[in-house]
Protein backbone atom coordinates (compact mmCIF):
# COMPACT_ATOMS: atom_id res chain seq x y z
CA UNK A 1 0.00 0.00 0.00
CA UNK A 2 0.79 4.01 -0.76
CA UNK A 3 -0.59 6.50 1.46
CA UNK A 4 0.37 10.39 0.49
CA UNK A 5 -2.13 13.28 1.96
CA UNK A 6 -5.00 12.95 -0.58
CA UNK A 7 -4.64 9.20 -1.83
CA UNK A 8 -3.77 5.87 -1.15
CA UNK A 9 -2.95 2.66 -3.71
CA UNK A 10 -3.64 -0.84 -2.83
CA UNK A 11 -1.92 -3.63 -5.07
CA UNK A 12 -2.61 -7.13 -3.65
CA UNK A 13 -2.45 -10.68 -5.90
CA UNK A 14 -3.37 -14.88 -5.60
CA UNK A 15 -6.74 -15.24 -3.88
CA UNK A 16 -7.02 -12.24 -1.85
CA UNK A 17 -10.58 -10.54 -0.95
CA UNK A 18 -8.92 -6.36 -2.18
CA UNK A 19 -12.51 -5.18 -2.24
CA UNK A 20 -13.28 -6.09 1.34
CA UNK A 21 -10.72 -3.33 2.28
CA UNK A 22 -12.45 -0.52 0.85
CA UNK A 23 -15.17 0.15 3.26
CA UNK A 24 -12.83 -0.40 6.51
CA UNK A 25 -10.42 1.99 4.54
CA UNK A 26 -13.40 4.38 4.01
CA UNK A 27 -13.77 4.57 7.46
CA UNK A 28 -10.27 4.70 8.58
CA UNK A 29 -10.19 7.82 6.01
CA UNK A 30 -13.03 9.45 7.66
CA UNK A 31 -12.32 8.62 11.53
CA UNK A 32 -8.54 9.33 11.40
CA UNK A 33 -8.15 12.39 8.84
CA UNK A 34 -11.72 13.86 8.33
CA UNK A 35 -12.12 13.10 4.47
CA UNK A 36 -15.73 12.14 3.78
CA UNK A 37 -15.87 12.70 -0.34
CA UNK A 38 -14.48 10.48 -2.75
CA UNK A 39 -12.32 12.39 -5.34
CA UNK A 40 -12.16 9.36 -7.58
CA UNK A 41 -11.59 5.68 -7.54
CA UNK A 42 -9.96 3.44 -9.77
CA UNK A 43 -9.92 -0.27 -9.69
CA UNK A 44 -8.33 -2.51 -12.51
CA UNK A 45 -6.86 -5.62 -13.27
CA UNK A 46 -6.17 -8.11 -15.94
CA UNK A 47 -8.09 -11.62 -16.81
CA UNK A 48 -7.55 -14.19 -13.85
CA UNK A 49 -5.48 -16.99 -15.09
CA UNK A 50 -7.43 -19.01 -12.75
CA UNK A 51 -10.43 -18.02 -12.17
CA UNK A 52 -12.06 -20.57 -10.60
CA UNK A 53 -9.62 -20.50 -7.81
CA UNK A 54 -10.50 -16.51 -6.80
CA UNK A 55 -13.07 -16.05 -3.85
CA UNK A 56 -16.17 -13.42 -4.55
CA UNK A 57 -16.66 -11.29 -4.66
CA UNK A 58 -13.66 -12.10 -7.42
CA UNK A 59 -15.17 -14.54 -9.02
CA UNK A 60 -15.74 -12.57 -11.76
CA UNK A 61 -15.36 -8.76 -13.19
CA UNK A 62 -19.08 -8.58 -13.32
CA UNK A 63 -19.57 -9.85 -10.01
CA UNK A 64 -16.75 -7.13 -9.11
CA UNK A 65 -18.82 -4.45 -10.56
CA UNK A 66 -22.18 -5.19 -9.04
CA UNK A 67 -20.06 -5.02 -5.65
CA UNK A 68 -18.33 -2.27 -6.65
CA UNK A 69 -21.37 -0.51 -7.77
CA UNK A 70 -23.15 -1.31 -4.05
CA UNK A 71 -20.47 1.21 -2.45
CA UNK A 72 -20.07 3.73 -5.03
CA UNK A 73 -23.38 3.86 -6.97
CA UNK A 74 -23.84 3.12 -10.64
CA UNK A 75 -20.16 3.36 -11.59
CA UNK A 76 -18.05 2.43 -15.55
CA UNK A 77 -16.38 -1.08 -16.35
CA UNK A 78 -14.60 -1.42 -19.48
CA UNK A 79 -12.50 -4.25 -20.95
CA UNK A 80 -10.07 -3.99 -23.03
CA UNK A 81 -8.34 -6.28 -25.32
CA UNK A 82 -9.25 -9.69 -26.13
CA UNK A 83 -12.15 -10.62 -23.56
CA UNK A 84 -11.37 -14.56 -24.92
CA UNK A 85 -7.56 -14.18 -24.55
CA UNK A 86 -5.39 -11.52 -22.81
CA UNK A 87 -7.76 -8.84 -21.50
CA UNK A 88 -7.52 -6.08 -18.84
CA UNK A 89 -10.58 -4.54 -16.84
CA UNK A 90 -11.21 -1.24 -15.37
CA UNK A 91 -13.85 -0.10 -13.42
CA UNK A 92 -14.10 3.80 -12.45
CA UNK A 93 -16.81 5.86 -10.41
CA UNK A 94 -19.00 7.75 -12.36
CA UNK A 95 -18.28 12.03 -12.98
CA UNK A 96 -19.41 13.96 -10.52
CA UNK A 97 -19.38 17.47 -10.36
CA UNK A 98 -16.66 18.82 -7.82
CA UNK A 99 -14.92 15.41 -7.82
CA UNK A 100 -11.81 13.99 -10.01
CA UNK A 101 -7.94 15.11 -9.97
CA UNK A 102 -7.08 18.04 -11.39
CA UNK A 103 -3.70 17.70 -10.47
CA UNK A 104 -0.97 16.04 -12.97
CA UNK A 105 -1.44 12.06 -12.88
CA UNK A 106 -0.70 9.18 -14.99
CA UNK A 107 0.11 5.43 -14.52
CA UNK A 108 2.06 3.21 -16.19
CA UNK A 109 1.70 -0.87 -15.71
CA UNK A 110 3.24 -3.75 -17.29
CA UNK A 111 1.63 -7.23 -16.48
CA UNK A 112 3.89 -9.84 -17.38
CA UNK A 113 3.45 -13.68 -18.19
CA UNK A 114 5.61 -16.56 -20.01
CA UNK A 115 8.11 -16.07 -18.28
CA UNK A 116 11.81 -18.20 -18.53
CA UNK A 117 12.47 -19.83 -15.20
CA UNK A 118 15.96 -19.08 -15.92
CA UNK A 119 14.87 -14.82 -15.63
CA UNK A 120 12.80 -16.39 -12.17
CA UNK A 121 15.71 -17.96 -10.14
CA UNK A 122 16.58 -15.16 -9.09
CA UNK A 123 12.72 -15.05 -7.26
CA UNK A 124 13.76 -17.80 -4.89
CA UNK A 125 15.72 -18.09 -1.36
CA UNK A 126 17.31 -21.12 -2.86
CA UNK A 127 19.56 -18.88 -5.05
CA UNK A 128 18.85 -15.34 -3.79
CA UNK A 129 19.94 -14.64 0.01
CA UNK A 130 17.82 -12.06 0.44
CA UNK A 131 15.51 -8.66 -1.25
CA UNK A 132 18.44 -6.82 -1.93
CA UNK A 133 20.43 -9.67 -3.49
CA UNK A 134 17.55 -10.56 -6.14
CA UNK A 135 16.95 -6.97 -6.74
CA UNK A 136 20.67 -6.19 -7.91
CA UNK A 137 21.55 -10.11 -9.46
CA UNK A 138 18.49 -9.47 -11.30
CA UNK A 139 18.81 -5.55 -12.47
CA UNK A 140 15.77 -4.43 -11.27
CA UNK A 141 17.56 -1.56 -9.53
CA UNK A 142 18.64 -0.38 -12.72
CA UNK A 143 14.82 -0.46 -14.09
CA UNK A 144 14.95 3.54 -11.99
CA UNK A 145 17.74 4.21 -10.65
CA UNK A 146 18.39 6.42 -7.31
CA UNK A 147 15.03 5.00 -6.04
CA UNK A 148 14.59 4.24 -2.06
CA UNK A 149 13.67 0.58 -2.35
CA UNK A 150 12.03 -1.60 -0.12
CA UNK A 151 12.26 -4.94 -0.97
CA UNK A 152 11.00 -8.34 0.42
CA UNK A 153 12.26 -12.07 -0.96
CA UNK A 154 9.63 -14.91 0.58
CA UNK A 155 9.78 -18.14 1.65
CA UNK A 156 10.47 -20.33 -0.57
CA UNK A 157 9.91 -17.86 -3.12
CA UNK A 158 8.42 -15.03 -4.56
CA UNK A 159 9.50 -11.02 -4.96
CA UNK A 160 7.75 -7.66 -3.78
CA UNK A 161 9.72 -4.03 -4.00
CA UNK A 162 7.66 -0.41 -3.45
CA UNK A 163 10.75 2.52 -4.94
CA UNK A 164 10.40 5.45 -4.23
CA UNK A 165 12.03 8.65 -6.71
CA UNK A 166 14.18 11.64 -4.80
CA UNK A 167 10.88 13.49 -6.32
CA UNK A 168 8.20 11.36 -4.66
CA UNK A 169 7.11 9.92 -7.51
CA UNK A 170 6.86 5.41 -6.45
CA UNK A 171 7.14 1.79 -8.45
CA UNK A 172 5.90 -1.58 -7.58
CA UNK A 173 6.83 -4.52 -8.74
CA UNK A 174 5.32 -8.23 -7.44
CA UNK A 175 6.65 -11.65 -8.77
CA UNK A 176 5.42 -15.01 -8.82
CA UNK A 177 8.34 -17.14 -10.35
CA UNK A 178 6.56 -20.55 -10.36
CA UNK A 179 6.95 -22.04 -13.81
CA UNK A 180 2.84 -23.12 -13.85
CA UNK A 181 1.72 -19.74 -12.50
CA UNK A 182 5.00 -17.46 -13.43
CA UNK A 183 3.56 -13.64 -13.16
CA UNK A 184 5.28 -10.09 -13.07
CA UNK A 185 3.87 -6.26 -12.31
CA UNK A 186 5.42 -3.44 -12.86
CA UNK A 187 3.66 -0.35 -11.88
CA UNK A 188 4.85 3.43 -11.93
CA UNK A 189 3.60 6.48 -11.84
CA UNK A 190 6.54 8.50 -12.91
CA UNK A 191 5.65 11.45 -15.24
CA UNK A 192 7.39 11.19 -19.14
CA UNK A 193 5.90 12.33 -22.21
CA UNK A 194 7.35 9.00 -23.98
CA UNK A 195 7.89 5.88 -22.08
CA UNK A 196 9.74 3.78 -24.70
CA UNK A 197 13.04 3.26 -23.00
CA UNK A 198 11.35 2.34 -19.37
CA UNK A 199 9.27 0.04 -21.36
CA UNK A 200 12.36 -1.46 -22.67
CA UNK A 201 13.94 -1.27 -19.32
CA UNK A 202 11.78 -3.25 -18.04
CA UNK A 203 11.40 -5.92 -20.32
CA UNK A 204 14.93 -5.84 -20.92
CA UNK A 205 14.75 -7.97 -16.70
CA UNK A 206 12.31 -9.74 -16.97
CA UNK A 207 12.52 -10.67 -20.36
CA UNK A 208 8.58 -12.08 -20.85
CA UNK A 209 6.85 -14.01 -23.62
CA UNK A 210 3.73 -11.79 -23.63
CA UNK A 211 3.14 -8.38 -21.76
CA UNK A 212 0.40 -6.07 -21.95
CA UNK A 213 1.15 -2.12 -21.03
CA UNK A 214 -1.10 0.28 -20.09
CA UNK A 215 -0.62 4.57 -20.09
CA UNK A 216 -3.17 6.71 -17.98
CA UNK A 217 -2.86 10.08 -17.90
CA UNK A 218 -5.56 12.68 -17.14
CA UNK A 219 -5.47 16.41 -19.11
CA UNK A 220 -2.55 18.09 -17.08
CA UNK A 221 -0.18 15.06 -17.45
CA UNK A 222 2.82 15.84 -19.38
CA UNK A 223 1.99 12.01 -20.90
CA UNK A 224 -1.48 13.06 -21.73
CA UNK A 225 -0.69 12.33 -25.75
CA UNK A 226 1.22 9.77 -25.27
CA UNK A 227 -1.43 7.14 -27.00
CA UNK A 228 -1.21 8.99 -29.96
CA UNK A 229 2.95 8.17 -29.99
CA UNK A 230 1.81 4.72 -29.46
CA UNK A 231 -0.67 4.01 -32.16
CA UNK A 232 1.65 5.52 -34.65
CA UNK A 233 5.21 4.48 -33.49
CA UNK A 234 5.29 1.51 -31.22
CA UNK A 235 3.82 -1.38 -33.44
CA UNK A 236 7.74 -3.02 -32.69
CA UNK A 237 9.62 -2.30 -29.84
CA UNK A 238 12.85 -4.05 -29.82
CA UNK A 239 11.94 -7.89 -29.94
CA UNK A 240 8.27 -7.13 -29.05
CA UNK A 241 5.68 -7.07 -31.76
CA UNK A 242 2.14 -5.34 -30.68
CA UNK A 243 -1.10 -7.20 -31.62
CA UNK A 244 -3.79 -5.73 -29.67
CA UNK A 245 -3.97 -1.88 -29.59
CA UNK A 246 -7.21 -0.05 -27.77
CA UNK A 247 -7.90 3.74 -26.87
CA UNK A 248 -10.26 5.52 -24.70
CA UNK A 249 -11.27 9.03 -22.90
CA UNK A 250 -11.81 7.85 -19.55
CA UNK A 251 -13.52 10.68 -17.66
CA UNK A 252 -10.61 13.24 -17.89
CA UNK A 253 -8.04 10.70 -18.82
CA UNK A 254 -6.47 9.21 -22.01
CA UNK A 255 -5.68 5.57 -21.58
CA UNK A 256 -4.58 3.18 -23.54
CA UNK A 257 -3.86 -0.35 -23.76
CA UNK A 258 -1.43 -2.45 -25.35
CA UNK A 259 -0.61 -6.17 -25.77
CA UNK A 260 2.80 -7.31 -26.62
CA UNK A 261 4.31 -10.77 -27.47
CA UNK A 262 8.11 -11.46 -27.23
CA UNK A 263 9.05 -12.96 -31.14
CA UNK A 264 13.07 -13.71 -30.42
CA UNK A 265 13.08 -17.21 -30.94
Amino acid sequence: MFVSKDRFILKTCGTTTLLHAIKPLIQLVKNVCGFDTIADIFFSRKNFERPCDQIAPHTSFPEEVDWLNGVFGEGIAYSFGRVNADCWHMYTTSPQPHTGVEKPDQTVELLMTDLDPEVMKHYYKSVSMDGKAATKNSGIDKILPKSVIDEHLFEPCGYSANGILPNGQYWTIHITPEPEFAYVSFETNVPLDNYKELFQRVVDVFKPGRTSLTIFANKTSVAKDIHLELADNWETVGNYQRTDFNMAIVKDYNLSYSFYKNTYS
